[in-house]
C-alpha cells in the first residue's frame, strides 16, 4: 500500500496586489530618502564623519538583516564581483560625501535637485566610455536638463557658496554615474549583500578622513548619525529592494521623484529654505527630462543586481544604491 504525502497548495500572488504593495514600500523608502538631508544636517558633524558612521551603522543594520534572512548562504559572489562591487562602494561612498558637502555650501533642496541630473550624466558617461551613440530625443533631454540646470542655479558668478555646492552636488552626481557603470556588471547577487559590500568598502577608505576628536561634543547628533545607518541605509534599501520586485520600471521612475519633493518640502519646513520663482521653472525641466530618459531605459532585472535608487541615492533602477 502506497502512501501519499498531503501536498500544501500554493497560493497565486495577485499581481495587481503585489504592485499596490510595491508602490506602498517605494512612496515610504523616497519619502524616508527626502529627510536624509534633515539628519545630516541635525547631525552637526562633518562630510566626511557624517558618511564614516553613515556606512558604519548601515553596515551593522544591512549585515543584520542579510543573516537573518539567510542571504549569506549561495550567495554567488565571485572574486571578480567582489572587486566590482567594491569599486562601486568607493564610488558610492564618496559620492555621498560630495552630497553632503553641498548641503552644507547651499541649501538641501537646492543641492539634491542638482543631484537628480545623475541619469544624464550616465547617459554621457555611456557614451564617452562605451561610445554608445547618443539619439537626437537624447540630445534634447540633455540640453532641457541643462537648461533646468541653469534656471535653479539662478546664482550670480560671485556667489562663491552657491556655486561650489553646485560644484559638490554635480561631482556627487557624476561619482553615482560610475558606481551605476559598475554595479550593473554584477549580476546573480542579491542587492542586499551588493550594498553590504558597499558600505563595509567605506570603512577603511574613509577612516584615514574621519575626526573621531571632533565627536567628543556630537551628543544627541549621535541619535541622528545612527538613524542615517538604521533607517537611511538599512531600512530604506530593504523597503526599495522589495519594491523593486513587484514594480515596472516606468512607475519606479515616476515614484521617485516623491525623493526631490520630500526634500524641499522638508528643507522648507524645517529651515525656511525654498526655491525662488525662477530656479522653480527650472524644477520641473529636469524633473520631466529625467522621467523621459529613465523611462526610455530597457528594464533592467532588478533582483539579480543591486541596480536600484537612490539617489539615493536617480529614479529608474538603471541607479544603484546612492542615497
Amino acid at each position: 500500500m502506497t502512501s501519499t504525502t498531503p501536498v500544501t497548495p500554493v497560493t497565486p500572488v495577485n499581481p495587481v496586489t503585489a504592485e499596490h504593495k510595491g508602490t506602498a514600500q517605494l512612496t515610504a523608502a523616497m519619502m524616508l530618502s527626502g529627510t536624509l538631508g534633515i539628519f545630516v544636517v541635525e547631525s552637526g558633524a562633518s562630510a566626511f564623519n557624517v558618511v564614516f558612521f553613515r556606512v558604519l551603522f548601515g553596515a551593522l543594520a544591512l549585515g543584520a538583516y542579510a543573516f537573518a534572512r539567510g542571504y549569506f548562504r549561495d550567495h554567488g559572489i565571485t572574486p571578480k564581483k567582489l572587486g566590482l562591487a567594491a569599486l562601486g562602494g568607493a564610488f558610492i561612498v564618496f559620492n555621498w560625501v560630495f552630497l553632503f558637502k553641498a548641503y552644507e555650501a547651499t541649501s538641501i533642496s537646492l543641492a539634491t535637485v542638482v543631484y537628480h541630473t545623475q541619469p544624464f550624466l550616465l547617459v554621457l558617461l555611456s557614451a564617452v566610455i562605451f561610445r554608445e551613440r547618443l539619439t537626437r530625443h537624447q540630445l534634447l533631454l540633455l540640453g532641457a536638463a541643462f537648461a533646468g540646470l541653469v534656471l535653479v542655479s539662478g546664482v550670480r558668478p560671485g556667489d562663491l557658496g552657491s556655486l561650489t555646492g553646485i560644484g559638490f552636488a554635480l561631482a556627487a552626481a557624476l561619482l553615482y554615474g560610475l558606481s551605476t557603470l559598475v554595479t550593473k556588471r554584477i549580476t546573480g547577487v542579491r542587492p542586499h549583500l551588493i550594498a553590504l559590500i558597499q558600505v563595509l568598502v567605506g570603512i577603511p577608505l574613509l577612516l584615514p578622513f574621519a575626526d573621531f576628536g571632533a565627536m567628543s561634543g556630537t551628543g544627541a547628533g549621535w541619535g541622528w548619525l545612527i538613524g542615517l545607518g538604521v533607517i537611511h541605509t538599512g531600512l530604506m534599501y530593504v523597503l526599495m529592494y522589495a519594491a523593486y520586485a513587484k514594480l515596472p520600471t516606468a512607475k519606479i521612475a515616476v515614484l521617485a521623484f516623491t525623493y526631490p519633493a520630500v526634500a524641499m518640502v522638508a528643507d522648507w519646513a524645517v529651515y525656511g529654505h525654498h526655491i525662488g520663482l525662477v530656479q522653480a521653472l527650472g524644477v520641473p525641466l529636469i524633473v520631466l527630462a529625467s522621467l523621459k530618459i529613465n523611462r526610455a531605459k530597457s528594464p533592467d532585472p532588478v533582483a539579480g543586481s543591486a541596480a536600484s535608487a537612490t539617489p539615493l541615492p536617480a529614479p529608474a533602477p538603471a541607479v544603484p544604491t546612492a542615497r
